[in-house]
């Protein structure tokens, strides 16, 4: 993640670096230096968030802006002080640019009225209305990147959480990385323009794995 060079963001917490670290792990409450030792933690953490989430959610939520503050905030509230706040720090990847700082609120709000109350509870008749749910929910909050770590993966929390609701096992995401992980930025990239497709076939990709390595069990 790259942040803007335009605005002096040195004084936010969230944009500093833990002290000997080398500029590769933001400041937390651990004080870990390590970047590898950080992502097994934040791991770690998610493993737990996610069984937590199963018994605090249940098949007929509604999920809000709220929830997902409070999902970023039980995943990385034990190692970051800003955790479940909204980022103020301007964020790009590979040169695409994430929404800004100042928008988030607004956008953030609108997407709790438009896809998250339309498509939560995940509760639809057949799995291609599902994959459409998930991929339009998924794209909309990656790209609204509302936190300063961890939204890639608090929007495959929720993905899971939404096809625990459908029925479905909780998701495998192997196919978004290694040889997948060019088709899923390309399907990010293309929800700028509301086409949805390409991640629609990101989604229905991990469900089929989901359900062959279910039956393999």
């Amino acid at each position: 993640m790259k942040k803007s060079k335009r605005y002096d963001t040195s004084h936010l917490i969230e944009d500093q670096s833990e002290p000997g670290s080398r500029g590769r792990v933001l400041k937390n409450k651990l004080g870990i230096t390590c970047k590898r030792e950080m992502d097994k933690r934040e791991k770690a953490e998610q493993l737990r968030t996610i069984e937590e989430l199963t018994n605090i959610f249940g098949v007929d939520h509604r999920f809000t802006a709220s929830d997902i503050c409070k999902i970023h905030r039980l995943w990385l509230g034990n190692i970051y002080e800003w955790a479940g706040e909204y980022r103020q720090v301007t964020m790009s990847k590979n040169g695409f640019p994430f929404a800004f700082p100042a928008q988030i609120h607004r956008l953030i709000t609108e997407f709790e009225k438009g896809p998250l109350h339309k498509f939560t509870p995940c509760c639809f008749k057949t799995l291609g209305e599902v994959i459409k749910a998930l991929a339009i929910v998924h794209t909309e909050l990656v790209l609204i990147h509302p936190f300063r770590e961890g939204n890639g993966r608090i929007a495959r929390m929720l993905a899971t959480l939404m096809a625990l609701q459908a029925g479905l096992p909780p998701l495998d995401f192997r196919n978004m990385f290694g040889r997948g992980k060019k088709d899923y930025i390309k399907a990010v990239q293309e929800g700028m323009a509301r086409n949805y497709k390409p991640m629609e076939k990101v989604f229905a990709a991990v469900i089929r794995k989901t359900l062959r390595v279910r039956e393999r069990k």
